[in-house]
Parts: structure tokens; sequence; C-alpha cells
């Protein structure tokens, strides 16, 4: 593995990569406060035709500090990632892998460039994260509940300190052990601590984690703004059901923990479940604000896409959380790798 510094046509970007440069290549687009480094561990055992690249995206790890444009959603990630794999000169389709946030951003991807796989682990909803129904609409117009103003600012603090100790729920560490993968799952300590510093080294404030928010006359007296990360998962900028209509269609495989809480039928994470749950005062109640259905959602939109003519593989991790590729490793990297070994690699573009 090698660790680099690329100038594209967008920003000074960091990556890690492994396997043979003329090797097929697979770009991995990592989640909501992590990097590249978060997918690693997955490089040793990866076949040797396989040129793994693992990029840190903007607002996050080592790359250049630019800030994220919510209101495109998560197509500054996507615009960055092409620009990243010109950069590197490579012509032919790339295989496309999205952790959480990530499976936005290798959507929209799909939409614009060919694309030879779409692999989403625990993706962000089709329709964003948070204050939507079923089938994606806003429970309020302004979509309140949803954006920077729902970030905890205690754990924020935390990361701009650089706290690396577990002294409490909102402590880095304690967050990434209890809601990146089950919390039963143990890295080695020194993974663990080389991964909190991945993490320590996020983009905090309006620019970055949470991002800003605007007063909202409805509940929980929040709406989106424009800037930092979660504005851009906010459904009222992020919406990557159009998928359905992708022509022609990458093969898609979908990875999911079932004892996911970030992306989950009820997220412990969501506005919706937190009211539920009394943690947030004033909850209008389920009819006006039901918890999210992030999974359904999810499923409903990639068994559209395979009613379209889509190849769609789905495959649950049973006990697995927010991450089946640290806390399952092996079994996903077998499920992985066999899903990419089965797909015909389109020809250079």
């Amino acid at each position: 593995m090698i660790s680099h510094t690329v100038d594209t046509s967008r920003l000074r970007m960091r990556y890690t990569e492994s396997g043979p440069q003329d090797g097929v290549p697979v770009v991995m687009i990592h989640g909501n406060l992590s990097t590249g480094r978060f997918f690693e561990h997955l490089m040793p055992g990866a076949p040797a035709t396989y040129r793994i690249i693992a990029p840190d995206m903007r607002g996050f790890g080592d790359t250049e500090r630019k800030p994220i444009d919510a209101t495109r959603g998560l197509r500054d990630w996507t615009d960055d990632t092409y620009s990243l794999v010109s950069a590197l000169g490579i012509e032919r389709p790339v295989h496309l892998v999205g952790w959480s946030t990530g499976g936005a951003a290798i959507a929209h991807y799909a939409a614009l460039h060919p694309t030879a796989s779409l692999t989403f682990i625990d993706p962000v909803s089709p329709y964003g994260y948070g204050g939507v129904r079923l089938d994606g609409t806003p429970c309020f117009d302004d979509y309140a509940g949803s954006g920077g103003g729902t970030g905890n600012l205690d754990f924020m603090k935390r990361i701009a300190d650089h706290d690396t100790s577990s002294e409490s729920p909102f402590s880095p560490r304690n967050v990434m052990n209890s809601s990146y993968w089950v919390a039963s799952h143990h890295e080695p300590a020194e993974r663990e601590d080389m991964l909190l510093e991945e993490i320590l080294k996020s983009e905090t404030g309006d620019d970055g984690y949470p991002g800003d928010s605007v007063p909202s006359s409805n509940w929980p007296g929040m709406a989106p703004g424009t800037r930092g990360i979660l504005n851009a998962l906010s459904p009222k900028y992020c919406n990557w059901a159009d998928i359905v209509s992708v022509s022609p269609k990458p093969p898609v495989l979908w990875t999911h923990g079932t004892a996911d809480i970030v992306v989950a039928d009820g997220s412990a994470w969501e506005m919706g479940m937190l009211g539920k749950l009394g943690y947030v005062p004033g909850w209008p109640g389920e009819e006006a604000f039901p918890p999210q259905p992030m999974v359904s959602q999810i499923r409903n939109v990639l068994e559209e896409y395979r009613s379209a003519g889509g190849r769609v593989e789905m495959e649950m991790f049973e006990g697995s959380g927010h991450g089946p590729l640290f806390d399952a490793a092996e079994r996903w990297g077998q499920v992985f790798f066999g899903f990419l070994a089965s797909v015909e690699v389109p020809a250079a573009v």
C-alpha cells in the first residue's frame, strides 16, 4: 500500500492505493467522518488483478481543504472523484464502492460517466438523511429536522479539540466504536488509534461537520443551511433515487449490516426516531414526523432499478453494524471480490 498526493483539476487529493498500475481500477469512497484509510485492511487480501484507490474526500483526511457546496448534495464528491480518475490517467470505466455518505457520490457518478459497477455499503438513503417519509416526500416543506442543525455540538468540539479519550459517549473514539461497526467488534488497538486519528482530521464548523443551519417554525426548530457535510446529506439537496433511469445500468451490489444504527428503519441518529424515543422534546408524532425508513427506501429504489433492467445483488450481514467491511471483513471481502469477478468490465472509453 502506498499513499500519494495528486493535483486534480478541482483540488489536491490524498489517496492510498494498492495493486498494479495497469490493474482493473476500483475506487473506494469513504463515508462521513472518515478517510480512505478506513479501506486499508481490505487491500492486502485483494486479488492481484485490481488496482484499489481510496481517496480522502473533500473536508476529510489529508486532502486539500475546500468547502462543500451543500446545495449540490454530494456532487462535489462526485466531481472530485472523476477529477482524481482523470488525473491518474485512467481511461477505462472504474468499479466504484461507496460506504455510507459515499453511496450518494457514486450513484451520481454513474449517472454522468461510464461505470463498471457500483457497490453500496450501508449507503445513505436515496432520499437523503432525515425528515422524509417512505416515498421521499419531506415531513415539512423546509426539510426541518435535517441538515447541519442536527449535528451534536459536543461531538464536533471534541473533534476540533483532538479528543482521543473515551470519557464521554460523544468522544470520537466511543462514537466510532459504537456506530461505525457493531459495538461488540473491536479493531486491534494500534489500528483503532490510527482510525481515530483519521477521524480527528475532519473539518469542523459551518464548512465541515456539521455545517450551518437556519431557524424553522417547524419541529425541531431548525432547517438545512447551504454549507457543510450534514446539509449535503439533507433530503433538501441529496437525492440519488434517479439512479433508476441511468443508462447503461452498471451492475449493483448492496451490502448492509442488519444491526446498523446509523442507516436503519428507525435510526438512532435520525430526528424522527430521537423524537419518538423522547430524546428531542416536542416531537409532533408519527403522522407528522415518522422515523425515516431508510433501509426500506434503499431496497425499494434498488428493486425499481432491477425492474428497469439493472442487475442488483443484495447481501444482508446479520448482526453487523454500519460497516460490515470491518466487523465481518472476511465474508464481506469474499462477497465483494466475488461480485467484481462476475462483472464484465467495459472497454476503455
